[in-house]
């Protein structure tokens, strides 16, 4: 499994249920990288997306402990064992986790990697993503050239979790 995050130098990823920052090579890099994969997101996370749906062109794995959560177009889970269930149908060993917050916090043990975009500026934020430079399972594998979008200076980072393991 893999994670896929945009965030602020402080590891910053939104704020009153929004995105900190829009640039458009992450966006497409993200489109890139997850079509034609299993995405797994919260239902927060979804209900950000252009009318709430599921993003085409991958299957839409929703985790929620709602248990009157419905969705069309998207498969909803209420456990980790019922996310391994469906993941395991699919066969894909490269399933994206997406967010938001709290399915990244959940998940992170599980991901193998985790393709970062970092932007070089700090952002007022309600919700983060945890440091990976300061957690002792991931290092920093690769880190692109530092580009820039108007005024944000960014760069693609992928970082590999030595102790990944098995969903439970």
């Amino acid at each position: 499994m893999n994670l896929i995050v945009a965030c602020d130098l402080d590891w910053h990823i939104g704020r009153e249920g929004e995105l900190l920052f829009r640039i458009p090579d992450d966006l497409k890099r993200f489109k890139t990288l997850t079509t034609g994969h299993p995405v797994i997101l919260g239902r927060k996370t979804l209900a950000t997306f252009p009318g709430g749906r599921p993003l085409p062109g991958r299957p839409n794995l929703i985790l929620s402990r709602n248990l009157a959560y419905r969705c069309e177009g998207a498969t909803i889970v209420r456990s980790l064992k019922q996310l391994r269930a469906r993941l395991d149908g699919f066969g894909d060993p490269d399933p994206f986790v997406i967010g938001g917050e709290e399915v990244y916090r959940l998940l992170l043990p599980y991901c193998h990697h985790a393709y970062v975009t970092r932007v070089y500026q700090r952002y007022q934020a309600d919700r983060s993503f945890p440091d990976l430079d300061s957690h002792p399972d991931w290092i920093l594998r690769e880190e692109g050239p530092l580009m820039q979008h108007e005024s944000l200076a960014y760069r693609f980072c992928l970082y590999e979790n030595l102790n990944a393991g098995p969903l439970p």
